[in-house]
């Protein structure tokens, strides 16, 4: 049984990884039973909340990791929202630069948001996950 704490190490290490890392760590993952996906992002993040909401939908829906229908959209979009805002807070009007990862494993879905914060030469990091179930059934 998949629990979410290995989902969760899935997308935050889908978070953190290179592009040219990314196939590795998804066949890696998928062996386990584990979808994967990553997408970059960026700009600032008070413009950027909305667009990083549908990047990490758009980048679900195109490795399989959750079918077209509003409770799978739902659950992608909620979870990515939960890890925007625990960024948001240090990057409340900054420029951001970084990557989402996403995993889904069993009834976990979880989205990881690694982010760069830049503000001149002072760079801040942060990262932010979120969690949401959809069963098994619904798959």
């Amino acid at each position: 049984m998949i629990n979410s704490i290995d989902v969760a190490k899935a997308a935050i290490k889908m978070a953190t990884s290179e592009r040219n890392e990314e196939k590795t760590i998804h066949e890696k993952y998928k062996a386990e039973n584990i979808l994967t996906a990553a997408v970059d992002v960026g700009g600032n993040v008070n413009d950027s909340i909305h667009k990083i909401m549908e990047r990490a939908l758009v980048a679900s829906k195109r490795m399989n990791i959750i079918k077209d229908c509003h409770i799978h959209d739902g659950a992608v979009v909620g979870a990515a929202r939960e890890a925007i805002m625990q960024v948001a807070v240090k990057a409340n009007g900054l420029s951001v630069g970084g990557k989402i990862g996403i995993a889904r494993g069993g009834d976990h879905v979880i989205v990881c948001i690694f982010m760069n914060i830049g503000l001149l030469h002072l760079n801040e990091v942060a990262i932010g996950l979120g969690h949401r179930s959809i069963p098994q059934d619904n798959i």
